[in-house]
Formats: C-alpha cells, sequence, structure tokens
C-alpha cells in the first residue's frame, strides 16, 4: 500500500504511512529520533547464498508497518441488511475495475535491471537498496491486511471481498517486483519471515479508511510525479523500475477509490466534527513522516535530480487537494507557515539523531531528547492547530472509477 510509497502507503512504498501505534484508537503521533535501515550490507554468508541475502528490514519509528482491524466491526459495516448506505452499483463498477486487471501483462522485466544495478555504486547504491526494501514492506503489508478483509467479508458483502481481494493481488505484485528488484542487487526481502515477525499495529475500521485512502494518494503523486520527471529527465534514470510508474500509480489510485467509496458507504465517519478532527490528524501523521522521512533521503532524490522539499510539498500539496474531495476538513498545507514548521520539525529531528549517536549513556541520552522531543511536539501541536481548510462531504463527494490526470 503506498503510507508509505512508504518509501510512503508513506512513508511510503514512496508514499509513507502514518507512525502511530495503540491497541485502540491512535494516540498523538509518536515522533522520535529516526534512523534508516542498515540492511543495504549483508551479512557474510554463512549458509547457501540464496539464503543467506534473505534479509528482514530493520524496525525502526518511520518503517513501514503492518496493521491489523477489527474484523467483526469490518464485517457489520458491509453487512447489506444492516447497513442501508451501502451503494452496491457503486461498489460492482469498482469490482468491474479491478477486474479488468489493466496491468496484468505490465511488470515485465528484462536485462535492464540488472546491468543498472552493476553500474549503481557508492551512497547512491545504498539508499537505492533501501528504497527498494521498505517499498517491498509497504506494499506486502497492504497485501496480507487486504488479503485478510477478503476472506472475512465474503459472506457479509462478496463484491466489497472481491475487491478486497483483487487489491491484495495488486498489493503482491508489486511487492514481487520489488523484491525481484533487490535480487539485482544480490539480495532479497523473506517475506514469509515478516509476516510471522513484524509487530502489527491496530487501527479501528474508520481509522484504516483514513490512514489507507490517504497512503494510497499520497503513493499515486509520489510515483507519477517521479515518473513525469524521468521521462523529462532521462539523465537521471538510474533503474528501469521508474519506468513503469505510470501504471503502477493507476493501481494506487484505484485503491484510493475505493477507500473513498467505503468512507461514504460509512457517513458517520465523515459528517460531524469528530470526523473533522480525525481528517486532520491523519493528514497530519502522513505529510509529517514522509518529510522527515525523505529529508534523511536527500541522496536518494538528488540522485535522481530531485529536490527533495520541493518534490514533497508538490506530493504534500497535489494528495491535500485530492483529500479535499472526501475529508470534511484538511490541513491548510499551501500556507508558507506549514512548510516552516515542517522544515522545524527536520532541524529538530537532526539533533535527537545526532543524541542517539554520541557515546553518552542511555540516561544522559534520554535527559538530552526531552527538550527535543518538547519542541517537536510542540510543532506537530502548532501545525495541528492551524486554522484547517473546511472540505468535501459526503453530499458532493464525486466517485471516480477511472484515473485521470
Amino acid at each position: 500500500m503506498a503510507a508509505e510509497m512508504a518509501l510512503l502507503k508513506p512513508i511510503s512504498k514512496f508514499a509513507s504511512t502514518p507512525g502511530l501505534a495503540g491497541p485502540g484508537a491512535p494516540s498523538r503521533p509518536r515522533f522520535a529520533a529516526v534512523r534508516m535501515s542498515a540492511t543495504a550490507q549483508p551479512a557474510a554468508p554463512k549458509k547457501p547464498a540464496k539464503k543467506a541475502n534473505k534479509q528482514a528490514i530493520k524496525e525502526t519509528l518511520l518503517a513501514p508497518r503492518f496493521y491489523t482491524t477489527d474484523f467483526d466491526e469490518m464485517e457489520q459495516l458491509f453487512n447489506t441488511e444492516i447497513n442501508k448506505n451501502l451503494n452496491q452499483d457503486e461498489f460492482v463498477a469498482l469490482l468491474q475495475e479491478f477486474k479488468t486487471d489493466y496491468n496484468q501483462t505490465h511488470f515485465v522485466r528484462n536485462k535492464e535491471f540488472k546491468e543498472a544495478a552493476d553500474k549503481m555504486q557508492g551512497p547512491l547504491r545504498q539508499i537505492f537498496v533501501e528504497f527498494l526494501e521498505r517499498s517491498c514492506t509497504a506494499e506486502f503489508s497492504g497485501f496480507l491486511l487486504y488479503k485478510e478483509l477478503g476472506r472475512r467479508l465474503k459472506k457479509t458483502n462478496p463484491v466489497v471481498a472481491e475487491i478486497f481481494s483483487l487489491m491484495s493481488r495488486d498489493e503482491a505484485r508489486h511487492a514481487g517486483f520489488l523484491n525481484k528488484g533487490l535480487s539485482d542487487f544480490n539480495l532479497a526481502l523473506d517475506l514469509g519471515f515478516l509476516t510471522k515477525a513484524r509487530k502489527y499495529t491496530f487501527f479501528k475500521p474508520k481509522f484504516i479508511f483514513y490512514a489507507t485512502y490517504l497512503s494510497e494518494k499520497i503513493g499515486y503523486w509520489r510515483y507519477i510525479t517521479i515518473y513525469r520527471h524521468l521521462k523529462e529527465n532521462p539523465e537521471y534514470q538510474p533503474y528501469p523500475i521508474f519506468k513503469y510508474f505510470e501504471n503502477w500509480c493507476q493501481d494506487e489510485n484505484r485503491h484510493g477509490d475505493f477507500f473513498s467509496a467505503l468512507m461514504k458507504a460509512q457517513p458517520q465517519f465523515l459528517n460531524d466534527w469528530k470526523a473533522k478532527l480525525w481528517s486532520r490528524f491523519f493528514c497530519l501523521s502522513v505529510y509529517v513522516t514522509m518529510y522527515l522521512n525523505d529529508c534523511q533521503r536527500t541522496a536518494f532524490y538528488e540522485g535522481i535530480g530531485l529536490n527533495t522539499k520541493e518534490f514533497d510539498m508538490h506530493v504534500i500539496i497535489e494528495t491535500n487537494r485530492t483529500t479535499a474531495r472526501i475529508f470534511p476538513a484538511v490541513l491548510d498545507v499551501e500556507n508558507p507557515e506549514f512548510k516552516r514548521k515542517l522544515d522545524r520539525m527536520v532541524e529538530i529531528n537532526t539533533k535527537l539523531i545526532a543524541v542517539g549517536e554520541t557515546e553518552d549513556i542511555p540516561l544522559v541520552k534520554n535527559l538530552k531528547r526531552i527538550p527535543l522531543i518538547a519542541a517537536l511536539a510542540s510543532e506537530l501541536l502548532a501545525a495541528y492547530l492551524m486554522p484547517p481548510i473546511e472540505s468535501g462531504s459526503v453530499d458532493f463527494a464525486e466517485f471516480e472509477p477511472r484515473l485521470v490526470y
């Protein structure tokens, strides 16, 4: 799922997912020192090469997360006998869109992949490997969630269940394609191990809707922006995977449209003051997570000819405009003050990372972190309390089954 391309679904795949956790309703985002995965350099093999090269992505605060939800509540929400708001015609139209499977034969590799990987050296190679790792993990996370929803909703609402199953097909295809990319760098993620070993973050269904919608839509804007940039500037094309982003992002957009339809079928999640607060909360979580993640990886974006902060702000603004069609309130991200707050958070997070890298004892490190964490929390709260933009509602948000750009 894009919440991260997490490096998103946000973050991303590229898109980042929110850095939230908790056994129930999510609490305030937990931002502390953020580190990049250190899996780019494989350990010396002690077993057969194929197994030795399989890696488990390092767990970090902003790493792509695996999600679970209240499946019993999901079954009730989409029970056609209980919920009279369900527009089955809309879901049937979406199902036909997914069944068409436009990208069935799109993800076909060629010799360019391995040749490009062999040419990539130095810091860019290491950061690119991490990009593939994080993206693969995020896509695989979406596959697991959608697959289980498809299984659990089969009796309650076969149409919605089949859409979830087809989305899991898309996510599995993306994850497999990315993992094949890692093989070009003589690495591979052990996806079976990830399924059992990763911690699962619980979100109530309505939070799954908010977070996943944002993850998929921000993933779309990340993919299409990179694709268009590299199409215009082919000299910055380091690896052929980016040539697949135009079609790939259509999957992300369709997934986001489906979650838009799910929310419209549950107007209680969109039409009251609590919905406005939660909408802004998830927007802030996703945008900040992506910005902090990407600002640690400027080498990657510079390597493909992008200015990291300009790229992120473009993605945030476009995602926010798209989100305003369905969320009852969104952040005023085009206010210059919002970007200033993001940049201030980057500065604070950089200092937090520096504290973690000192040789001080843990107690001293924690004491040094306290004022920095307080400053970061203050910036987050100030950004959240900025006057929002009253936006879309369930009454006029239009269903868009096809990608238009």
